[in-house]
């Protein structure tokens, strides 16, 4: 059989997988809080036909040597965590993380998902939740009769109650951050969670510690860049087809040999 059969089958395997990596990204550019990813690829192992360095002669060795490819795989998709945009919202309930730092959310099972999706909305009960319903950890009750609701730079939430003069206290919202946010396993509906890959999170109060800050009013865009992954289809695009023509004409060597 034909190698090259087979390596071209790898490259429009590995050029499909980039295709349904970029696909994502368009799809989630209007996601908030999504960020972009990119497939990963390495070589597969080589066939050593001639091993470079071995002896020639008694006082010779080849220079280099003769090994064979036997095409690609993906290994892996890489996350990039580069800051998305800032929009402006008239909801003082949207909140984005201006630096490091994930918003931390209760999991139906308990666990703790971090995202940095900060379109927050109030519960039946006055809690913050985000958009799927999970509340948000800091404790942050929101009276009934409460208002200007207000969050620091810091994440203290603040609201004006009836009969009161100073606004009073309600809740404070921490952040996280990772050491290879990378490593965390993305979930779904916008959240993250911990892996072995990613390590403890750090949680602190906002704008110390290397978290980032809290901005109220704004909400964190997709961080994928439309141009960017276009030209990207474009040329897995190319290779996929470049791919494909390898496998002809391999079939066309083996229809040749077949006449002979």
């Amino acid at each position: 059989m034909i190698n090259s059969l087979w390596i071209s089958k790898t490259g429009m395997e590995a050029q499909q997988m980039q295709l349904d990596v970029i696909s994502n990204n368009l799809a989630n550019v209007s996601t908030n809080g999504f960020k972009k990813a990119h497939a990963v690829f390495e070589d597969l192992m080589y066939q050593n036909l001639r091993q470079v360095g071995s002896n020639t002669a008694e006082q010779s060795t080849l220079p280099t040597g003769l090994q064979v490819g036997l095409g690609v795989r993906t290994v892996a998709t890489s996350r990039s965590f580069a800051q998305g945009s800032m929009q402006q919202t008239s909801n003082n309930l949207d909140m984005a993380v201006q630096g490091n730092g994930f918003f931390q959310v209760t999991m139906p099972d308990g666990t703790t998902g971090y995202t940095r999706d900060g379109s927050f909305q109030l519960d039946n009960q006055g809690r913050m939740v985000n958009s799927n319903g999970l509340l948000v950890q800091g404790g942050i009750t929101v009276p009934s009769n409460a208002t200007n609701l207000s969050v620091a730079a810091n994440g203290t939430v603040t609201a004006a109650i009836p009969g009161t003069v100073a606004p009073q206290t309600i809740g404070t919202i921490t952040l996280a951050s990772f050491v290879n946010p990378a490593g965390l396993e993305p979930k779904g509906q916008n959240v993250y969670a911990e892996s072995a890959a990613s390590g403890q999170p750090n949680a602190g109060t906002a704008g110390s510690n290397g978290l980032g800050s809290i901005m109220q009013g704004f909400v964190e865009t997709s961080n994928v860049n439309v141009v960017q992954e276009l030209v990207s289809m474009i040329q897995t695009q190319r290779a996929y087809e470049m791919n494909s023509k390898a496998i002809q004409t391999s079939d066309q060597m083996l229809q040749k040999l077949g006449q002979l």
